[in-house]
């Protein structure tokens, strides 16, 4: 096992902040990238810098609060490349659904939920059957920091957030004992070049669960 050669992380929610960090450090590792987004024209521009600089990397698009065509982007990066041996779940939130609790609608909370987990459960559906073929395997998960300290002015993000660790932390339950790895990393306040956290050590970090799978639940802080 130690030999083999590494297979591809697909990344859902692939952007040009953490999901283009994330696919450098893994690719130095020798793992192909595959992304996905929502946003064709983006994605298609990340994905022509990597293959520039010499990443094998594709994309297909797919927006991952649908199920459905999650799964079928997931397919189709798995025929190209092989299927993953990583998958990093990363979608960005929605910032309309950012306001407080008691102006929160229950379309706000579905809409939440099916970015947060039901897409994590159809990216985890996709990938997870030649994961357990192949006896290798990391599934990654990012979040904001609502899961560590909700708050009523961001209750949709709060709600799935939480929603979202469970679902993680059931999946390692469920995993435990097999090579198979599950991780969660929390990520406290802005992420971007200058700001609190770069891009670049938020990939480190999940790279650090990925290699060494010391933690199940960790706090950027």
């Amino acid at each position: 096992m130690q030999n083999e050669r590494p297979g591809p992380i697909h990344i859902v929610g692939a952007g040009p902040g953490v999901g283009a960090s994330v696919a450098r450090r893994f690719a130095r590792a020798g793992h192909p990238v595959g992304l996905i987004s929502r946003t064709p024209a983006r994605l298609g521009a990340l994905t022509a810098e990597l293959t520039a600089d010499g990443i094998p990397a594709e994309c297909a698009p797919a927006d991952a609060s649908d199920p459905a065509a999650l799964e079928r982007a997931l397919a189709v990066l798995a025929e190209r490349q092989g299927p993953a041996e990583v998958l990093c779940f990363s979608p960005l939130p929605d910032i309309d659904l950012i306001k407080p609790v008691v102006e929160t609608t229950p379309d706000d909370l579905a809409k939440a939920l099916a970015l947060n987990v039901v897409g994590a459960a159809a990216a985890v559906r996709a990938v997870l059957p030649a994961m357990r073929a192949a006896g290798r395997g990391t599934l990654l998960f990012v979040t904001g920091s609502a899961v560590e300290r909700p708050n009523p002015d961001r209750a949709a993000s709060a709600v799935a957030g939480f929603a979202e660790r469970s679902y993680a932390a059931l999946l390692s339950q469920a995993l435990a004992g097999t090579p198979l790895r599950v991780a969660h990393l929390v990520v406290a306040g802005a992420i971007g070049n200058g700001l609190r956290h770069e891009p670049d050590a938020v990939a480190g970090r999940l790279w650090d669960l990925h290699d060494t799978a010391a933690e199940t639940y960790a706090v950027l802080s």
